[in-house]
């Protein structure tokens, strides 16, 4: 059983809509697969129309799993379940917080409700909590939507650090969503993070009303729009983590590799960050195609 943790931040950048399709993706391939839906704003409970709620949730429900198994619905696709987002989960660190080693809880509850599956896919909330610590442990993989501005990618930074600092034995990978080639910036940070495929994968999530459109149908995008490049580009991405997850089957243990990681990074970043002639260039100094927008350089008005 494989465990990949859905995780950013920040809200609003696409992982729900990641949690969505992947996992049924990965069902509509054989893979028998879980979605926990661990945001308390229930997302993907949602989208897989079914009811947000996990009787008897409680702090022996982390600690023993029953109540979260019988929570465990099936979705309308073969092979594909789902554990439904509840309100109380806003009080998971608090309650994770009670046990002395945290993250060895998570891994036991993870190990609790994947026993009857190939993978667990996990819809995290924003923030970093304890929660999040645990999943760090515990995960087989950590993907992370990013939208390609410069503060998403000193986010993912941030991130590679924490997994540096905390030993994790997770692998740490992030693809672009929500990419609008119309801005200069976007284009841009799409051009520099094709040249780190050891932390960007290569399918690349447009900003597109198909997308939103997911969330009025209350499907995923395979369903309604087989032939749309986002629906192209979430294949692209199921693919890449299959061979990862291979990869780290076939290996007790991945080299420790966050500091050339955490190096590639800042690089990329700094090729983005506008030069001091940049930032002191007059509004009309820089030319832009007509009709296009441009959130590049030119646009920024003061240090972020």
């Amino acid at each position: 059983m494989s465990v990949i943790a859905v995780y950013n931040m920040k809200g609003g950048v696409g992982k729900t809509t990641t949690s969505v399709n992947l996992s049924y993706l990965a069902a509509a391939s054989g893979v028998r697969t879980l979605l926990w839906d661990l945001d308390p704003q229930a997302a993907s409970s949602f989208a897989f129309r079914i009811r947000a709620r996990v009787s008897g949730f409680s702090r022996e429900s982390l600690r023993k799993g029953d109540a979260l198994v019988d929570a465990i619905r099936e979705t309308d696709f073969a092979n594909l379940d789902l554990l439904p987002a509840d309100f109380t989960y806003r009080k998971l660190d608090r309650l994770l917080d009670d046990f002395g080693r945290p993250e060895r809880v998570v891994a036991a509850l993870l190990r609790t409700l994947g026993r009857d599956y190939d993978i667990v896919l996990l819809d995290c909330p924003a923030g970093f909590s304890l929660l999040t610590e645990g999943l760090f442990a515990a995960a087989d993989g950590v993907l992370v939507p990013t939208i390609p501005t410069i503060l998403s990618l000193r986010m993912v930074a941030r991130l590679v650090k924490w997994a540096d600092r905390s030993d994790s034995p997770a692998a740490l990978v992030a693809f672009l969503s929500m990419v609008d080639r119309r801005k200069g910036l976007h284009r841009r940070a799409a051009e520099c993070c094709a040249d780190h495929r050891e932390i960007f994968l290569e399918g690349e999530v447009p900003y597109a009303s198909v997308v939103e459109q997911m969330a009025v149908r209350r499907l995923p995008l395979p369903v309604f729009a087989p032939r749309d490049p986002a629906t192209r580009a979430f294949g692209e991405i199921w693919s890449q983590l299959q061979a990862l997850l291979q990869k780290r089957r076939a290996t007790s243990r991945p080299p420790r590799r966050w500091p050339l990681v955490l190096e590639a990074l800042e690089s990329l970043i700094a090729r983005l960050e506008p030069t001091d002639a940049e930032w002191h260039a007059t509004p009309g100094s820089a030319s832009t195609d007509e009709g296009s927008r441009d959130d590049g350089p030119r646009a920024l008005k003061a240090p972020l």
